[in-house]
C-alpha cells in the first residue's frame, strides 16, 4: 500500500471512529468536503500543510495519518 492509499484509510478510519461525516471533518479541518471525499479514496496528494491540519482536527498526531 502506497503513501496515499495510507492516508486514506487512515483518514476514513480516524473520522468514522469519531462519528463524523466527512462534511463535519472538513469543516473542522477548514477544508471543501468534496477535497476530503477525494483524499479518503486516495484521489488527490495534499501538502503537509493539508495533512497537518487533518491530523489537528482529529486530534492526532501528524505521523499517525500516514502509519
Amino acid at each position: 500500500m502506497d503513501v496515499t492509499q495510507r492516508l486514506a484509510h487512515n483518514l476514513r478510519r480516524l473520522r468514522q471512529q469519531k462519528g463524523w461525516s466527512q462534511e463535519e471533518f472538513a469543516f473542522r479541518a477548514d477544508i471543501h468536503r468534496t477535497y476530503v471525499s477525494d483524499l479518503e479514496r486516495g484521489a488527490r496528494n495534499p501538502t503537509i500543510t493539508v495533512v497537518d491540519r487533518l491530523a489537528m482536527a482529529l486530534d492526532v498526531k501528524l505521523g499517525e495519518l500516514l502509519d
